[in-house]
């Protein structure tokens, strides 16, 4: 031990004279900076700026949200001041991507399921408010790395796009706006409930940012004296103190301080040895935890989660775009249901208007009943109602995706245009037949939730360990140096030999020894050259008794980890019963649209013959107008059925979690707010009743994968 003490105080003195260089360097030059920033400031609050003229505001492009990465600090160099000042973010922006404007024609919208699809990307508000996750995930991390508690990261799903439906098979095809419903994520859902957490406790951590803290006062104070002893009776005394700390912790637990103090002093007292009195001290101090709070895993528990909590909105977004477009495919095909069955109803209104027209001619001959007349006048009304409420139907399904595909429908053009759907249905001949068990592996290793909930699970057993070292007692392990000095001009004379009063000194400091005045430099010389120094070592132990809140911390953390656990148990249970359920669903509807074919094949073939027949006279209109119903009966369950089959494929992918692979969707387009890729969703041919050249051409999606 007494060879290790010179060699640490040795050094101990060398990294307090370096440390004390750069503390008053760094001081000097931040006091420099705001000083000569005061005038400007005083300025600026006395004379108000006049306020600039606001410009009307114009629909801009959509901004790149991720962009910048947030998780980075603002560099001080250059411009020293820059991390204490504001960051500027580019505004919301409401306006729309100009890919709406390349699909319009005529005053409609010409739009395929592709184009849609790659308009939500860039549109959807939906994907914009979970777009801002991204950056505030990196926040997050950005604070942790100073070695500050998260704030937590929203994860929920926004689905506040009216029309889309729930899980994609919500309510029958065509028939209402559907609706969905916002998750509110956060304190509210998951494990939590509205309770808190375990989640990041722990043993304290330093502050990894180095943090400088000084004082800079002026006294001046002068005091009456009541005592017959005094010897002034006003004592005026003026001290002048500049005071600087400097804080840091580091991963291990460990702790750095550095204390650097200063006073002046002057005096009307006569029995004061030094007039002024310069008084300065320093201390360099190393604290070490050595049970709790020891090493990396308690003390960057919080970067950990919050690079966890990173990836978690990484998958999060993708869950989010994967939920929307879901909701904007099936949009689609209710409007391209709505689109077809006003067809239908048209088609059916004509049946009747010429059913109609011929009853009257033959009711003027005398070949057929007035009644029929009236009979073929009651199926025309009801096939207007029909056809008024197909076309209100297509009207709302219109308006629920231009609002989907829009940040803003507040375009007189677009609110007034009518979309036409450029894409139809196209049913494979024969249905892949793919293993349910391998459906149920791709779901469980490509399903957004399922890994967002084992990327949990890992945070928790991070705060597990933290939570349990918190247990232990507090021992801390210290050393430290420290060094004081004194200066300023000796005011009394020295006494005689032998005499001793209280106005004349009989001894003075070692630096007076030669001299009557010490200045600054020589004070702070006296910090290093161990004229008065203070060095030692010494531990610290803190044992809280019973310890019972931190044995229920424990406990609860380890009952939340299984929980948890139990939780991504019932998740996978819920996978599988939905990718089994949604291949069910697909078998079924296929074998709907199949049995919807027939009929239509069958009504189409008995209303050929029945009119064959009303030329020789074998039959009456009435039976025509019963075989048209028919007819427009089955052509509109056929169109619902093709429909259904869409959505059931829609949702066998979202429940495989494969919807945006197939689709051939990148979800760096979705981050960014721009296409360019446009995406390729399978099953899909274009339409071949639309105006040539009215919108750009659409070749058929090629097949996904059997997987």
């Amino acid at each position: 031990m007494p060879f290790f003490l010179p060699r640490l105080t040795a050094a101990l003195s060398r990294s307090a004279r370096l440390l004390m260089t750069i503390v008053m360097t760094i001081t000097m030059t931040i006091t420099i900076l705001f000083c000569a920033q005061w005038p400007q400031s005083l300025h600026a609050q006395n004379v108000p700026a006049a306020p600039a003229p606001q410009p009307t505001p114009a629909a801009a492009p959509p901004q790149l949200v991720h962009l910048q990465d947030y998780s980075k600090p603002t560099s001080p160099f250059p411009r020293i001041l820059q991390p204490y000042r504001g960051q500027e973010l580019p505004p919301t922006s409401v306006g729309n991507s100009p890919r709406i404007d390349s699909l319009m024609r005529d005053g409609k919208l010409y739009l395929s399921i592709d184009d849609a699809i790659a308009l939500t990307l860039e549109n959807n508000l939906d994907i914009d408010i979970a777009r801002y996750n991204l950056n505030i995930a990196d926040t997050d991390y950005l604070r942790a790395k100073s070695g500050a508690n998260i704030l937590g990261v929203n994860a929920g799903i926004v689905q506040n796009t009216p029309g889309g439906g729930i899980g994609g098979l919500g309510g029958t095809v065509g028939s209402g706006t559907g609706g969905t419903t916002v998750a509110a994520s956060g304190a509210g859902t998951g494990t939590n409930g509205l309770v808190n957490s375990t989640l990041g406790l722990g043993s304290p951590i330093t502050s990894f940012d180095p943090i400088i803290t000084g004082t800079l006062q002026l006294d001046k104070n002068e005091t009456e004296s009541v005592s017959s002893l005094a010897p002034v009776p006003i004592l005026a005394q003026n001290t002048y103190t500049a005071d600087v700390a400097y804080v840091q912790g580091f991963q291990w637990g460990t702790a750095l301080s550095v204390g650097f103090n200063n006073t002046h002093v002057s005096t009307n007292s006569p029995t004061s040895l030094l007039t002024p009195d310069l008084s300065s001290n320093f201390q360099f101090k190393i604290t070490q935890n050595l049970l709790q709070g020891f090493g990396p895993g308690p003390n960057l528990r919080f970067i950990h989660i919050a690079r966890n909590n990173r990836e978690i909105s990484d998958v999060a977004f993708r869950l989010q775009v994967i939920t929307t477009v879901d909701q904007i495919e099936n949009i689609y095909w209710d409007l391209v249901y709505a689109y077809e069955n006003v067809r239908v109803q048209e088609e059916a209104l004509t049946y009747a208007q010429k059913a109609l027209d011929d009853s009257k001619r033959q009711a003027q001959v005398g070949t057929v009943p007035p009644i029929q007349v009236v009979s073929a006048q009651s199926t025309l009304s009801t096939d207007q109602q029909n056809l008024i409420v197909a076309q209100n139907n297509l009207q709302l399904q219109e308006l629920l995706l231009k609002n989907a595909l829009s940040r803003s429908i507040e375009d007189p053009v677009l609110a007034e245009a009518d979309v036409i759907p450029t894409s139809t249905m196209q049913i494979p001949q024969e249905e892949a037949v793919v293993p349910t068990q391998d459906l149920i592996n791709e779901a469980l290793a490509h399903r957004a939730e399922l890994v967002e909930s084992r990327i949990d699970l890992n945070s928790r057993d991070i705060s597990g360990k933290a939570v349990r070292n918190a247990m232990l007692p507090t021992l801390d392990a210290f050393a430290y140096y420290g060094g004081s000095g004194v200066g300023g001009d000796v005011a009394l004379p020295q006494c005689p030999t032998g005499t001793v009063s209280s106005r004349c000194y009989t001894t003075l400091p070692p630096p007076f020894r030669n001299t009557n005045s010490v200045g600054y430099g020589g004070t702070l010389n006296q910090l290093v050259n161990s004229t008065a120094p203070d060095k030692g070592v010494g531990l610290t132990l803190n044992i809280p008794l019973r310890n019972r809140a931190a044995q229920a911390n424990q406990v609860r953390a380890e009952l939340e980890y299984r929980q948890a656990q139990v939780r991504l148990h019932q998740l996978e249970n819920q996978v599988r019963i939905e990718v089994r359920n949604a291949q069910f669903d697909v078998k079924q509807n296929r074998a709907a649209v199949q049995a919807a074919q027939y009929a239509v094949d069958f009504a189409r073939q008995t209303l050929d013959a029945d009119q064959q027949k009303l030329k020789v006279g074998l039959t009456t209109q009435t039976a025509i107008l019963q075989d048209a119903s028919t007819l427009t009966t089955s052509e509109s369950n056929l169109v619902s059925a093709k429909a259904a089959y869409e959505k059931s494929r829609i949702e066998l992918d979202r429940a495989t979690g494969l919807l945006l692979d197939h689709s051939g969707i990148d979800v760096a387009d979705a981050t960014r707010g721009q296409v360019s890729h446009l995406p390729q969703v399978p099953y899909v041919a274009p339409r071949q009743d639309v105006t040539p050249g009215a919108a750009p051409p659409q070749t058929a999606s090629p097949q996904p994968p059997p997987s």
